[in-house]
């Protein structure tokens, strides 16, 4: 395990050395966190002027849950044009997933434009950043399976709790075979 957790480390770090994979990099690293935070209602357009305000207990508020891997905001900040709700350990899991995707897409990108210098299929790395894709799903999806019926959703809410980890280890994992890789494996 240990080795392989080196060959992730030298894969990523020379992903990074590229400029293709350095760019995949800063697209996940950056966006990402704007678009989870955006998607579970912590970011938006529309605020006016600046402010700051925070609650009275922030420490207690920012561990309670609002729903299954999303936690209580315990400060607002408007910074014309964006409102900005400040949910600490919302902040830190999107900045951690968009770490994580910004590293796959990076093996991803690498892999995909010269296979050879790295030992991966062309194929292997194309898709290695789309599990980030299914933490929308703990926000967005219950209002989508609301469309589709009642019915529905009952059981699938259950299971739509447990997209955010299982996102976090799609992420982990498909670095682990992607990046961690031996050439000619």
């Amino acid at each position: 395990m240990r080795d392989r957790l080196r060959r992730v480390v030298a894969g990523v770090h020379a992903a990074l050395r590229r400029t293709d994979g350095q760019a995949a990099f800063l697209l996940g690293t950056v966006g990402y966190p704007f678009l989870y935070l955006g998607s579970l209602g912590h970011l938006a357009l529309g605020g006016r002027g600046y402010a700051v305000r925070a609650v009275a207990d922030p420490v207690s508020r920012a561990l309670e849950p609002t729903r299954a891997f999303s936690f209580e905001p315990v400060a607002s900040v408007v910074i014309e044009p964006l409102i900005l709700l400040v949910s600490p350990l919302d902040i830190g899991l999107a900045v951690s997933f968009g770490v994580l995707l910004g590293c796959n897409l990076a093996i991803g990108v690498v892999a995909w434009r010269s296979p050879a210098a790295c030992g991966i299929e062309g194929s292997a790395g194309v898709f290695a950043g789309l599990p980030a894709l299914l933490t929308g799903a703990t926000c967005c999806g219950p209002a989508v399976l609301l469309v589709l019926g009642v019915g529905a959703t009952g059981p699938l809410l259950t299971a739509l709790g447990y997209a955010t980890p299982v996102t976090g280890l799609a992420l982990v994992g498909s670095l682990l075979v992607v990046a961690g890789r031996r050439p000619h494996d």
